[in-house]
């Protein structure tokens, strides 16, 4: 459906050049959101596939092992579209303090990412409203250190910004003048925790990540902490008990698409288009994530199996194995500490799994060698190429 309109744009003069914001109209859209026929299947079919992962649980023998590399693997995605080069085993390497290959600026961001998610999730479980001070607490631990820490980190904008373009007058999109941003956001929170128009969680997700976007209401960040906030909007909605879909790598593979299509919400009010779009993407990222579990039990099965195949030395090797679930990268230093072990029993163990197959020697050095699980890695990686 098109609108007639879906925001007012304010003419305002930025460094003496005319210049046309756009501010959104408040939450829900008018007309309603049409969900009917096609619409309401999508919606039935994303709802099943994010219950399905929900229950993801039953399937893991331990879903934290899952939900520390997978959220992960989103961190560096989400950063990947804001033209970080930073891959999955970057990441790995900086959190053991090992200098990773690519800037180092990169992978800072990609671990404030980590962080801010952290913080929100342990904010929500004790009881903290999804609300405008908690995004401003998880923007300030976003850009708390590295590229980007100097635009007021944890604070609205004072200032304009854009979108493309090299300054305002020549950008593809101008959001809200800086005065108007409070007001905007408050309507946001608003919509955020206003029932009453009985929307389900997965479509006001969808509308307020839109909206947030159309804000732009920090200086820098507003990319991840927008993919963030669906991931936030979910779990408080009670379709995840964990912050476990993520729409990066969907968004990455479909790039050009999803910023038409957020043009166009803001040109035609075109919500149904985008709310397609965004559903189709709920439920392929969230059986996509089934699909990986599954593969990651059959994995950790069979590879246990070899190395119970392997005699004696099974017993460390299994405990090592076990550590490299938790952690797919690790120094022998790291290992001794972690499984409580000597550093020749923690060497020989490691020497058996590379023997197998199953563990590869990272750095090619012959001190402060990185180990990762070879295949485990390769599953998490799968999509994680840098832009």
């Amino acid at each position: 459906m098109k609108r007639s309109t879906t925001g007012a744009l304010r003419v305002t003069n930025i460094a003496g050049e005319t210049v046309r914001a756009f501010v959104p109209l408040p939450l829900p859209p008018v007309p309603s959101l049409e969900v009917a026929g096609g619409r309401q299947v999508l919606l039935e079919r994303a709802t099943l596939a994010v219950g399905r992962l929900d229950s993801i649980s039953t399937l893991l023998p331990d879903p934290h092992l899952f939900l520390y590399s997978y959220v992960r693997r989103e961190a560096v995605l989400s950063s990947q579209i804001e033209g970080t080069q930073s891959s999955l085993s970057d990441l790995l390497l900086f959190e053991l303090e090992v200098a990773p290959g690519s800037p180092v600026d990169d992978v800072v961001e990609v671990s404030n990412y980590i962080a801010a998610l952290n913080h929100g999730m342990k904010r929500l479980r004790a009881g903290f409203p999804l609300s405008n001070r908690l995004l401003r607490e998880m923007h300030g631990v976003l850009m708390a250190k590295g590229r980007g820490s100097d635009k007021q980190p944890g604070e609205f904008r004072r200032s304009q910004n854009w979108i493309g373009g090299t300054r305002p007058g020549n950008a593809h999109y101008v959001p809200p003048p800086p005065k108007e941003v409070d007001a905007c956001m408050g309507a946001l929170e608003l919509f955020l925790h206003d029932d009453r128009a009985g929307l389900p969680v997965l479509l006001k997700a969808a509308l307020a990540h839109v909206q947030f976007e159309s804000i732009h209401p920090f200086l820098d960040g507003n990319g991840r902490l927008g993919r963030l906030l669906i991931a936030m909007l979910l779990h408080q909605g009670g379709l995840l008990a964990e912050p476990l879909l993520y729409l990066s790598l969907y968004l990455k593979q479909h790039r050009a698409e999803y910023y038409d299509l957020l043009d166009r919400v803001r040109r035609n009010g075109d919500w149904e288009a985008w709310v397609d779009f965004f559903l189709k993407g709920v439920e392929q990222t969230a059986s996509g994530a089934v699909q990986t579990a599954r593969r990651l039990v059959t994995l950790f099965e069979e590879d246990a199996r070899r190395i119970q195949r392997s005699g004696r030395a099974s017993a460390n090797a299994l405990s090592v194995i076990h550590a490299l679930r938790q952690r797919p990268a690790i120094t022998l230093r790291h290992l001794r500490d972690e499984c409580r072990m000597t550093f020749p029993t923690a060497t020989k163990s490691m020497q058996l799994l590379v023997g197998l197959g199953i563990v590869r020697e990272l750095t090619g050095q012959r001190r402060n060698r990185v180990f990762v699980y070879d295949a485990y890695l390769k599953i998490l990686n799968e999509g994680g190429q840098p832009l």
